[in-house]
């Protein structure tokens, strides 16, 4: 996931002209996708975070809510290749990384191998209805995803940066839905849930999809940009009292810690990893660079604590009864832990000095 692309830098500074070309191509690349796409500010805002963090993002909703529009859409204000997967129960491993074919070299009568690349040679891949395809197929991305690279007849073949998987799957309570592996989904930095319009934006989609007009969107990034700005991500700085905030929310989740509140030790099977706390820092940097800040804040932490987290939290059959769901975890968690704490306050010293 978001590990590969380097180490986190958390002393250098980020150049203000370059925030400010991010700034200006994140309002172009909004405008270009709502000529498209009605409403779904807060998706948007999430997958254009997880796209300048290097990480990847599932999206889970109903059919006909535009998901694949959406992403489509993307990719062509981006100025990058798109490839769609259609995931189903019959799809092999191969026919998402490709596969090596035996060719005739015409010159010399010889036959040879030669590699002919799949669908995931592309910087943007929509893995549409992922849970539809047994975890044999899903796990055939893990390598893409977590490498940039894949193997196939011992020989490796690097993938075109950048690369963002863009996975969808309908709610697993529908037929015919297999779940993502908890060690898959991990590899995801974001789960983004997206609901039905609201009256006035479903009249808007009614009236465009029915009528004649198309529309026209221009191209705003190119490859270059994005992996600057990927860069310039990283180069914000996050300073020591905000990782903390994250390792505090990330570490709350888990029931086995010594701190971890009683409703998690009751309700929660398995905690969100290290992972994570990379997801929360990684993506704050983004939303901050996003609006325009050169620091990162323990509110860009918490903002993004659910998509970070819904999917890494994994709740137990006490909770499933009581209708316990990982959000409200995630919620009461936020709610207990106070973000403007700092590390001076467990210093003993300073807590005396302050009760004198």
């Amino acid at each position: 996931m978001v590990e590969q692309s380097g180490a986190m830098e958390t002393g250098d500074h980020a150049d203000p002209q370059v925030l400010g070309e991010l700034r200006d191509a994140y309002d172009r690349i909004r405008a270009e996708l709502g000529k498209v796409i009605v409403g779904q500010h807060e998706v948007v805002d999430q997958l254009l975070i997880a796209l300048f963090s290097g990480g990847h993002c599932i999206l889970e909703g109903v059919p006909g809510l535009a998901k694949t529009l959406m992403i489509s859409t993307l990719a062509r204000s981006l100025g990058l290749s798109f490839n769609r997967i259609q995931f189903t129960p019959d799809l092999m491993p191969s026919d998402i990384t490709g596969t090596e074919i035996i060719q005739e070299d015409r010159s010399s009568g010889s036959r040879v191998f030669r590699f002919l690349p799949g669908p995931v040679f592309a910087n943007v891949i929509l893995a549409d209805e992922i849970n539809r395809t047994p975890p044999k197929t899903q796990a055939a991305l893990l390598e893409a995803m977590q490498e940039r690279h894949v193997t196939v007849g011992g020989q490796r073949h690097d993938l075109d940066l950048p690369f963002f998987v863009l996975a969808t799957q309908n709610p697993i309570e529908q037929e015919g839905t297999y779940p993502l592996p908890e060690a898959q989904q991990d590899r995801f930095l974001f789960k983004v849930f997206i609901g039905y319009p609201s009256y006035d934006d479903e009249y808007q989609i009614a009236e465009r999809t029915t009528g004649g007009a198309t529309a026209d969107v221009l191209e705003v990034l190119s490859q270059r940009d994005i992996l600057r700005f990927q860069q310039l991500v990283r180069r914000i700085p996050a300073a020591p009292d905000v990782i903390r905030h994250a390792l505090d929310v990330v570490r709350a989740t888990r029931p086995n810690e010594p701190t971890s509140p009683d409703f998690v030790r009751k309700m929660v099977t398995w905690g969100a990893g290290p992972r994570a706390v990379q997801g929360l820092l990684l993506g704050g940097k983004a939303r901050a660079a996003l609006k325009g800040r050169s620091h990162l804040a323990a509110e860009d932490v918490r903002a993004l604590a659910k998509p970070v987290l819904r999917h890494r939290v994994v709740t137990n059959f006490s909770a499933d009864a009581e209708g316990y769901t990982s959000e409200r975890v995630i919620d009461d968690i936020l709610a207990i832990i106070d973000p403007h704490r700092t590390h001076l306050d467990d210093d003993e010293r300073i807590s005396k000095v302050l009760s004198a």
